[in-house]
């Protein structure tokens, strides 16, 4: 009988302490994933991290250097120069960015996706460049100084140009780290509030 006692007594013991890891565990995750969405980054850090941070809801805080004026839906925060700035685009809840945060310290809560430039995406775009130029008879330049300078473009070139250099910095990049396709990552917000 106390030999029935003494196993019984293991069995409640070890099953004490499995549940006490199993709820220490999820706490611990619980506090990590609070941790995590806490974090506030700065630009330049936000950019340093963010091929592991895809799809995470990440906070971010850089000066507002731009709004897009084609409907307000983009701003631009920039980090510690202007050659480190995150494109920023409002979700349907925000509609669009008031003007009167340019020039102030914005933080923003969104999710970080990343835009893929390959040899697709650049064939894709010359032929609606392509349909374009026959149907207007002048293609358009695709995208604002600040959306180029972003992706470290010359705010002077044109989308022939600009197509031309994707392909020589995708295959630099394909040579140096064998992926042949650029990274480009913006911040989805859902909120934001000037500091």
């Amino acid at each position: 009988m106390n030999t029935i006692k003494s196993v019984i007594y293991a069995v409640f013991v070890m099953l004490v302490a499995l549940f006490s890891s199993c709820s220490g565990n999820s706490s611990q995750k619980s506090a990590v994933h609070a941790e995590k969405e806490a974090k506030v980054y700065d630009v330049d850090e936000l950019l340093t991290v963010s091929s592991s941070l895809v799809g995470d809801t990440v906070r971010v805080s850089g000066v507002c250097t731009h709004i897009c004026q084609h409907g307000g839906k983009k701003l631009f925060l920039m980090g510690s120069d202007d050659n480190h700035t995150l494109r920023v685009e409002a979700d349907g809840k925000i509609g669009q960015f008031k003007p009167d945060v340019v020039n102030s310290i914005v933080v923003v809560s969104g999710v970080l996706e990343e835009e893929r430039i390959d040899e697709a995406y650049l064939n894709a775009w010359e032929e609606e460049l392509a349909a374009e130029a026959q149907e207007h008879g002048n293609p358009g330049e695709g995208g604002c100084a600040t959306e180029k300078k972003a992706r470290n473009e010359e705010a002077t070139s044109s989308t022939d140009e600009r197509i031309a250099k994707f392909r020589e910095r995708i295959a630099l990049r394909n040579a140096e780290e064998g992926k042949n396709y650029l990274s480009f990552y913006h911040v989805v917000a859902t909120n934001y509030e000037v500091q």
